[in-house]
């Protein structure tokens, strides 16, 4: 029987039921609301101060307190020097640090090293050829997140709001779980999950009304949007 929905779709509705979704770049309390309601495994913090979703230590501590027991705690960092990431494990007391800057291995297995926390590291993609540059990580890091390389001039190493080619991940076999990030939003989620078939999704810019605003009817909608395409 014809069902109307194209065969991506028919297959979507079998592979999101256990997806890990993270809400990145959380600032207030009804945001992380929406998302812990909708039932996001991860909660993003970022703690970069050239970003709109920056975020103080000492406020995101306050915040963290309500995804207690319902998600892990996300801290967002590019480059941080170990007194900035101090304070942030700190007072956060995150669950993991993901790292989305240009941190070399040797810097990931020091980090890592020094606060026993989960690792995911984060790699600009445009081609196959930067999917190579995760076999010096491997052994090292808990989990590799994708996302695209930011457009020219952008001061931002992710949350720009653009993707690149998910095809490139189906032939990309990889030793740690991977979580899907850039240009992702309510509309192609689900093709998005069925092409590139990531452990999880990360979204940030594709629940906002403006960068750093995060609009709680489209993290719901998003939310809704994965749940109705599961079984």
């Amino acid at each position: 029987m014809d069902t109307g929905l194209k065969s991506w779709q028919v297959i979507a509705m079998q592979n999101t039921n256990q997806i890990d979704v993270k809400i990145c770049g959380l600032k207030t309390a009804e945001a992380i609301d929406a998302a812990l309601d909708g039932g996001a495994s991860h909660i993003g913090f970022i703690f970069f101060a050239k970003s709109p979703r920056n975020i103080d230590p000492h406020h995101a501590a306050g915040l963290r307190k309500s995804a207690k027991g319902r998600a892990s705690v996300v801290a967002v960092t590019v480059d941080a020097d170990f007194a900035t990431l101090d304070e942030i494990v700190d007072k956060v007391a995150p669950d993991m640090l993901q790292l989305h800057g240009s941190e070399s291995p040797d810097r990931v297995r020091a980090i890592a090293a020094r606060y026993g926390l989960a690792i995911m590291k984060a790699f600009a993609i445009r081609s196959a050829e930067d999917l190579a540059k995760t076999t010096t990580y491997q052994g090292i890091v808990d989990r590799f997140l994708f996302d695209a390389k930011p457009p020219k001039g952008s001061d931002l190493p992710g949350g720009n709001g653009v993707s690149f080619d998910w095809s490139l991940l189906q032939k990309f076999d990889a030793p740690v779980p991977v979580m899907l990030s850039g240009g992702l939003e309510r509309s192609n989620i689900i093709e998005a999950i069925t092409t590139a078939r990531p452990d999880g999704v990360d979204i940030s810019s594709g629940v906002e009304t403006s960068p750093g605003v995060k609009n709680i009817d489209l993290i719901s909608n998003f939310m809704q949007e994965l749940k109705q395409n599961s079984v």
